[in-house]
């Protein structure tokens, strides 16, 4: 992974993206969704007397959806930091334009770089199984894409998706598509180093060895996942809905981020 030679000095943060940047499902007690984004923003807080901070992300977003409607907004932001996530959401269809997907990513980042202090780029985690691999290939094509976009605009890519831990079933939610809060807990670290910053913690070590389930338990864990995630999505698919419809940014400005702004804990571990 690259990292910065040094701490930028930071004063203010934009986050554009979809559901991994929105911060599902890292569940606040209060039923909203903290998320790596917010839990670095909270660090670099912080180091820094009125530090801002903006999250514009969505669930559900595809990339020309981002490219349209949280890009132009963030280049005028300016900020210091500005983290770029998506096309995920577009390359997990059955039917995908990776061509048109690179294109959006490309104008994206054409607009971003020279607005803000520091662009980053992921390339992000995926939970080992059988749906990663149906789609390693277009992950790999659109990954090797967001390389080529970094070198040309001087951006910084965090490498997520070659990682022990966080490809591991127990950092992601029931619903296989989110991380676990200690999944964003390590994503944020992830990109705390990459600014520079010293290490606080291994954020790749490994989760501890355990028993794998019987089949039953597995059968039972796939049956609830169908019922409660697959097939609702499906559901969206087929109408030509999103999860995200209507949905607003949870942070639609750069505005200060406050001691009752900051996150807290999870309301369940990991």
């Amino acid at each position: 992974m690259e990292s910065a030679a040094t701490p930028t000095e930071i004063r203010s943060f934009v986050a554009l993206g979809d559901s991994f940047t929105e911060g599902m499902s890292d569940v606040l007690p209060d039923g909203t969704y903290r998320g790596w984004a917010d839990l670095l923003a909270r660090r670099l807080a912080e180091r820094r007397a009125g530090f801002r901070y903006a999250n514009l992300a969505v669930r559900g977003k595809l990339i020309d959806q981002i490219t349209a409607d949280q890009v132009p907004v963030a280049a005028a932001m300016g900020a210091d930091l500005v983290t770029l996530v998506g096309g995920l959401n577009d390359v997990l269809r059955p039917r995908c334009d990776l061509d048109a997907v690179c294109g959006a990513l490309e104008r994206s980042v054409a607009a971003l770089a020279p607005a803000c202090g520091l662009l980053v780029l992921m390339r992000s985690p995926g939970r080992r199984g059988p749906v990663l691999e149906r789609y390693r290939a277009r992950m790999e094509r659109l990954f090797s894409f967001v390389d080529e976009l970094a070198e040309r605009h001087g951006a910084l890519v965090i490498d997520l998706f070659e990682s022990r831990a966080l490809g591991d079933p127990r950092m992601w939610a029931d619903d296989r598509l989110h991380l676990t809060p200690e999944g964003h807990r390590r994503v944020a670290e992830a990109v705390w180093q990459g600014l520079g910053h010293p290490s606080t913690f291994d954020w790749d070590d490994p989760l501890p060895t355990s028993t794998p389930a019987g089949w039953a338990t597995r059968r039972g864990a796939d049956v609830r996942f169908a019922r409660e995630h697959l097939l609702p999505w499906i559901g969206r698919r087929l109408t030509g809905r999103s999860s995200g419809d209507g949905r607003p940014p949870k942070r639609p400005d750069l505005l200060p981020l406050t001691w009752e702004d900051r996150p807290t804990e999870p309301a369940s571990g990991p």
